[in-house]
């Protein structure tokens, strides 16, 4: 099934959903011995962007650019070193996120994953160390 993803975000069901991803995924992330040094920093205040950004990924308010301006993500994760693992690291870990909140489940929460998959590929920077 094809998604307009002006209405995803309330197919989702919204900043509420938003609200329990960002906190069923952020505690993967700093776990994770490969993603934990891209992610340094205030933890609350990483969490805070993402609830903004990922509303406006889905066709929802757009809060992130509001305060940051356009979001740029590829941009903004140059100076990280951001390799095809971390990116599978990343994607792990939402994807645990996503079933724990029951997201997986629905056909628009499948959509969603499925744009982050590219999202992630495209956020690549840098190759793999051996």
């Amino acid at each position: 099934m094809e998604y307009n993803f002006k209405s995803l975000y309330n197919e989702i069901g919204g900043q509420e959903t938003i609200d329990k991803l960002v906190e069923a995924f952020y505690p993967r992330v700093y776990a994770d011995e490969e993603l934990r040094p891209l992610f340094e920093g205030d933890m609350e205040e990483i969490k805070r962007k993402q609830r903004m950004f990922l509303p406006q990924f889905l066709g929802g308010p757009a809060l992130y650019s509001q305060e940051f301006g356009p979001p740029a993500m590829r941009d903004r994760h140059l100076p990280f070193e951001v390799t095809p693992k971390r990116a599978q690291c990343w994607l792990r870990c939402m994807k645990e996120a996503f079933h724990e909140i029951g997201l997986y489940d629905q056909p628009a929460g499948r959509a969603f994953y499925d744009r982050l998959t590219q999202v992630a590929g495209i956020m690549v920077n840098s190759p793999d160390k051996d």
